[in-house]
């Protein structure tokens, strides 16, 4: 099979919404988790453990779906992801129902599979167009999960209180978005489908394809670019119920920072393209440093708009921008070790500040919160700075 010279061929429009439905499945874990969580543990601060279950489940499956990915390709990985899916927010929904914390857990950390899978979405998107039009097709399947940015609010809000235990709906429904994936992407042809035995040990080690400045800067970009938003946007429900606003309130807040984080997907490609990663991900970074201002100036339901919507446009730009660096740091038989390596850091990070996130709005408060998460874009900014000062080195010592 070869790549289409079409940007808008069936199979990245299938892909696309695939995006979709993982996005509405992560969107309502992240908008339920914490909450039934919450009323759950008899210990306040362990409130967002099964929302780092989530997290800590993809880090430790980021091999398992590379080996899966490498030995059969790409879409038998995909449809297992959905499968899980499926079986998870079953999971959840007994857990939800009978009232065991430690079930939800369970439920959430099983889910971190299909997590692991459809953050190769991603991945999977320029391979499916012409080499020219890789970034566009990576900024437009993200975009895709504007589909769970309108569906996964709404759908918890419909179904939190479908069932005499809350949130169980809400689960329930998950597992037929997870269907609906699995028939979705029964009509997807990738390019390696036909690939049947491993080839993780050709192309170069990892230890050094890793050690490249280009790769650092991309996986720093994208890990604490994803850490900062998941710290903000997992402790959101916590603090808005602690300030008083109700879950629709909540629900229209983090409704908004998933159309941030989503819909800069349709021109992010382009302003790649025209002005560079680098440039792209320096902007993504000050948008971050905004949005820490503006929800440090208060806990009114507009602040928590504006810092959340603006917080996922800078991650839009941040993750975009890493992910289109790290294509330049691998060859394609290098693809399932490099990304792969990618996707641990990213929910490495995002296990990390899913813990620290309820722990420090349960404890410390959503001020503290905030004050924290200025020590990852101090690290952000000085990886750009250093990449752009040894890329200027580099020419200049070729000129």
């Amino acid at each position: 099979m070869t790549t289409s010279s079409r940007l808008f061929n069936k199979n990245l429009i299938l892909l696309i919404v695939c995006q979709g439905l993982f996005l509405t499945n992560n969107v309502t874990f992240i908008a339920i988790n914490g909450l039934v969580g919450f009323s759950l543990t008899p210990v306040p601060w362990m409130a967002t453990l099964p929302v780092m279950g989530y997290v800590v489940g993809g880090a430790l499956s980021t091999t398992l779906v590379a080996r899966t990915q490498s030995r059969y390709g790409r879409k038998v990985s995909f449809q297992a992801g959905l499968l899980v899916a499926v079986l998870s927010s079953l999971i959840c929904a007994l857990a939800a129902w009978i009232g065991n914390f430690w079930l939800l857990f369970l439920g959430t950390f099983v889910a971190g599979y299909y997590s692991a899978n459809g953050q190769l979405y991603r991945f999977a998107a320029p391979e499916l167009v012409a080499v020219g039009l890789r970034e566009k097709a990576i900024s437009w399947v993200l975009a895709g999960g504007l589909i769970g940015a309108v569906v996964g609010p709404n759908l918890t809000v419909l179904t939190k209180g479908a069932l005499a235990a809350p949130f169980v709906g809400s689960y329930l429904s998950l597992a037929v978005v997870g269907l609906m994936g699995i028939a979705v992407m029964r009509h997807i042809k990738f390019p390696d489908d036909s690939r049947k035995q491993s080839s993780s040990g050709t192309g170069r080690p990892l230890s050094e394809i890793a050690r490249q400045p280009i790769f650092v800067v991309s996986v720093i970009g994208a890990a604490l670019g994803y850490g900062i938003m998941n710290l903000l946007m997992a402790a959101t429900p916590l603090a808005m119920d602690v300030c008083g606003l109700p879950f629709s309130d909540t629900a229209m807040v983090l409704q908004w920072h998933v159309i941030g984080m989503f819909a800069p997907g349709f021109f992010t490609g382009s302003l790649i393209k025209r002005f560079g990663a680098l440039q792209v991900m320096g902007v993504g970074l000050f948008l971050n440093i905004i949005t820490i201002g503006v929800a440090l100036s208060g806990v009114d339901l507009w602040q928590f708009l504006v810092a959340l919507t603006l917080l996922g446009v800078g991650w839009n730009f941040l993750f975009i921008g890493g992910t289109t660096l790290a294509m330049s740091a691998y060859r394609p038989e290098e693809k399932d070790k490099a990304q792969g390596a990618i996707n641990f850091c990213v929910f490495f990070v995002m296990a990390i500040t899913s813990f620290s996130s309820g722990a420090l709005v349960t404890m410390q408060g959503w001020f503290w919160l905030n004050m924290g998460s200025i020590v990852p874009v101090v690290l952000i900014g000085a990886s750009l700075a250093w990449l752009a000062m040894y890329k200027r080195r580099r020419q200049r010592s070729i000129a």
